[in-house]
């Protein structure tokens, strides 16, 4: 019977991979990617040669029946993102669905996920939290932001470097210069950083230090 694997691919360090997640690379009929070239490194670096078939944001409306029609054709195939868990902030999410939608069985491996350690690794609660994600870019977002002021559990956003300084700015506007966050930037790399401090600290901090890489910004809730 057809089946779809989510397989989580490591954030950074490339050891990171399971041996389960390996043998289902190695095993598997075709691999869906969100960018083949980014995947294919990460196959090439393991010997795997398989398929590769795109799918990201800018196609996966057009090939997602295409890509179902693969899955039918008694194919196991993966789905992989650029790193992490797929369906996580990704278009990975749209296959998912529909595969539930048509009846195919759908199955989750364990595995990298940026968040995860990030709130970990903070210090702040984490028994209770909020995962953001990625905030919109226009329209919704001060709204949003300010929904989010009075929250008492834990907040879990991703952010681009470029962006980071913004987000930290409208931060502070709705909730206060001082409430406690935590940066971390380049999980699981060479380079990785965790900058702790209140937001206006944070702020002043990535003015002068401009980031780099893949970032997860960790918010203190207000206090009761």
């Amino acid at each position: 019977m057809a089946k779809l694997f989510i397989v989580p691919t490591p954030i950074g360090n490339l050891e990171d991979l399971t041996f389960r997640a390996l043998r289902l690379l190695k095993e598997c009929d075709v691999i869906f990617a969100e960018d083949t070239r980014h995947t294919s490194k990460l196959l090439q670096h393991y010997s795997v040669s398989k398929p590769l078939v795109s799918f990201h944001s800018q196609n996966e409306h057009k090939t997602l029946l295409s890509c179902i029609e693969k899955i039918k054709q008694n194919k196991n195939c993966v789905l992989v993102s650029d790193a992490g868990t797929p369906g996580i902030s990704d278009p990975g999410f749209l296959l998912i669905r529909e595969c539930i939608k048509q009846d195919i069985e759908v199955e989750c491996l364990p595995g990298a996920t940026a968040f995860v350690p990030a709130l970990v690794m903070s210090g702040i609660p984490c028994n209770q939290f909020v995962f953001e994600g990625f905030l919109p870019q226009k329209k919704g977002r001060k709204t949003r932001i300010d929904l989010l002021a009075n929250e008492t559990r834990t907040l879990v956003f991703y952010e681009s470097p470029y962006r980071l300084s913004r987000l930290i700015e409208e931060l502070i506007v709705s909730f206060g210069g001082d409430r406690y966050a935590v940066v971390c930037r380049e999980l699981s790399k060479i380079f990785e950083e965790k900058k702790r401090g209140n937001l206006f600290e944070l702020k002043e901090y990535y003015l002068q230090h401009p980031p780099k890489g893949e970032i997860v910004v960790i918010v203190e809730g207000i206090k009761n």
